[in-house]
């Protein structure tokens, strides 16, 4: 199984079902040359790259809006926030434990942590098994900048204004985030960029991806290990 809405439920019937993978993205700004859905693009990518590699897993519709409000100041943008995240996550996971013995959420976009974390543990609570594998930048390339352009450029080129990539904010997330939550992205970085994505290149988001598919593919299978919770 790779694409569980290519399936028949006859087939998801015969199926070993080990695992459902949950890509999670959003639709936000990213710079003047990646598109609004380039973190849902990359957390497919990674979901799907590991269920070729692992029978009894399936990968589930990507949810391809998130919590995005730190980027409301860019048109195109849309989020539904936090707390409708958590929500929708909870529901999601109790439904999938009637069919998968795990779910594994894929989440490329950073301003989902929180409502990963919440919904994670709930469902953890009740008793069901579950984990997140968040799709991490390198260290000053938190967002638009060389990892997701590299990544991007590998997945679909035409999908890149390459032309138009510069630097935004160079300054370290961890030194501006205050500033990100309370101003939002756009007083900080007016070309919607928090990085640098010269110098980006489809080879190296092959290599990145190849990295990303490993890392999961550790979090699923410490997941398949792990003991099953008790409500």
């Amino acid at each position: 199984m790779t694409n569980l809405g290519d399936l028949k439920w006859v087939q998801v019937d015969q199926a070993r079902r080990r695992a459902l993978l949950v890509p999670l993205g959003s639709l936000e700004q990213h710079g003047p040359h990646l598109p609004l859905d380039t973190d849902t693009r990359i957390a497919l990518a990674v979901a799907r790259g590991l269920a070729a590699r692992h029978p009894g897993t399936a990968v589930a519709p990507a949810i391809a809006l998130g919590a995005s409000g730190e980027h409301a100041g860019f048109p195109g943008t849309l989020s539904i926030g936090t707390q409708a995240l958590i929500e929708l996550l909870v529901e999601l996971g109790r439904d999938a434990a009637r069919d998968w013995e795990t779910m594994l959420l894929v989440n490329a976009h950073g301003g989902n942590r929180d409502a990963v974390a919440a919904a994670l543990a709930r469902l953890r609570g009740e008793g069901r098994r579950c984990a997140a594998f968040h799709v991490s930048p390198t260290a000053g390339d938190a967002h638009a900048g060389r990892s997701e352009t590299s990544l991007l450029l590998h997945l679909d080129p035409s999908a890149v204004r390459i032309d138009l990539a510069a630097p935004g904010e160079l300054a370290p997330v961890g030194s501006i985030l205050d500033r990100l939550r309370s101003e939002g992205v756009r007083p900080v970085s007016p070309n919607g960029v928090l990085g640098d994505p010269t110098g980006a290149s489809a080879e190296e988001g092959e290599r990145l991806l190849g990295e990303l598919i490993d890392r999961c593919g550790r979090a699923l299978g410490e997941l398949l290990v792990a003991e099953p919770a008790h409500a």
